[in-house]
């Protein structure tokens, strides 16, 4: 073989080596999570792996340490622009404070879609995914409302929130409780401003079960008379509950959240929670990945649901103390459509 053909055969190599190298980067997505332990994010990552493997998508997954480690998601944002990746699919743990690394994101030609929690602002991802998690608050505290009834106006409740730096998702279940229960929220952007008497006070709770039950503590502690608790999620319910139990309230207390995951459909049917918001985080990641794909292939953006600022991924009330007025499935149905 002459030096000319070597030459050529070397640059034939290469050049296959860098279209090979440049169509795999294309066919990349990253999934980053808050946590790769609660039930929610990992049905949110099962959905996303079944579908990338569907699409002969690569999915690289990553996750905080713990519900609002917010320095992981960054580390991770910049590794997926590094590895060259099509979009990046995230739950954010600080929707304010995440918004500069996705820019970066954004302008490396990244498509940014934010699961669940929708950024603050919103438009600082290319899409949202969501629950809409101002309704799915809404309808635990127009249920709560239903059944207490006349004794709604002197309930004494605890509001088990997410974190300190009150993340959209945090907010808007919160604010929507409150809206469903009728008690004025001041402004809707942030929880704990209101003034409402029947408020006992926010905890935060880092979504886990530990979390709920220090939280719940500390707000007995506060006014043992409690009858009524909001929780941001299911686990953050568990938690509360055995804090109740710990001083045998646990059968005249109403415990509301969000999420429907088979644990939280479970303590519905066995009367821990008495009622409970279902999301679907299967669909929502999901259509995530596919929404990136249509991107790698011809750059078309997912659009809205129409009326709407995000792509609604539905939301179902879950109880089996259905009250007028409040529509509601049961356990046995929420089970049949329960994940983790």
């Amino acid at each position: 073989m002459t030096t000319k053909h070597l030459l050529r055969g070397l640059l034939t190599g290469a050049a296959l080596m860098a279209t090979a190298a440049a169509a795999q980067a294309a066919d990349s997505a990253c999934l980053i999570t808050k946590t790769d332990t609660n039930p929610f994010f990992v049905k949110m990552k099962e959905g996303a792996t079944a579908k990338a493997a569907e699409l002969g998508i690569e999915l690289k997954s990553y996750a905080g340490k713990v519900d609002g480690d917010h320095e992981s998601q960054v580390a991770a944002i910049e590794a997926c622009i590094a590895d060259g990746a099509k979009g990046i699919l995230i739950t954010a743990s600080d929707t304010k404070a995440i918004v500069d690394p996705l820019k970066a994101a954004r302008d490396a030609g990244l498509l940014v879609i934010a699961l669940d929690t929708p950024l603050d602002p919103i438009d600082a991802a290319d899409a949202t995914f969501a629950t809409d998690n101002f309704l799915a608050g809404e309808m635990i505290g127009k249920w709560a409302a239903a059944t207490m009834g006349d004794a709604a106006k002197d309930a004494k409740i605890a509001m088990l929130d997410l974190g300190i730096s009150q993340p959209s998702v945090d907010v808007l279940r919160d604010q929507g409780f409150l809206t469903g229960f009728g008690i004025d929220v001041k402004d809707p952007a942030k929880w704990g401003d209101e003034e409402d008497p029947r408020i006992v006070g926010n905890e935060v709770t880092a979504g886990n079960e530990e979390g709920g039950l220090k939280a719940m503590e500390a707000l007995l502690a506060k006014d043992p008379a409690i009858n009524l608790v909001y929780t941001i999620n299911e686990p953050a319910a568990a938690g509360a509950y055995e804090a109740l139990k710990a001083v045998g309230r646990e059968k005249d207390v109403l415990i509301v959240s969000v999420d429907g995951g088979c644990p939280g459909v479970q303590n519905v049917k066995d009367g821990v929670i008495g009622a409970t918001s279902q999301q679907y985080p299967l669909d929502m990641a999901a259509k995530g990945v596919e929404a990136i794909a249509a991107f790698a292939k011809d750059g078309t953006k997912p659009a809205p649901t129409e009326g709407k600022d995000f792509t609604d991924t539905g939301v179902q009330l879950i109880t089996d103390k259905p009250a007028a007025g409040v529509d509601s499935i049961d356990s046995a149905k929420g089970a049949e459509l329960c994940w983790g």
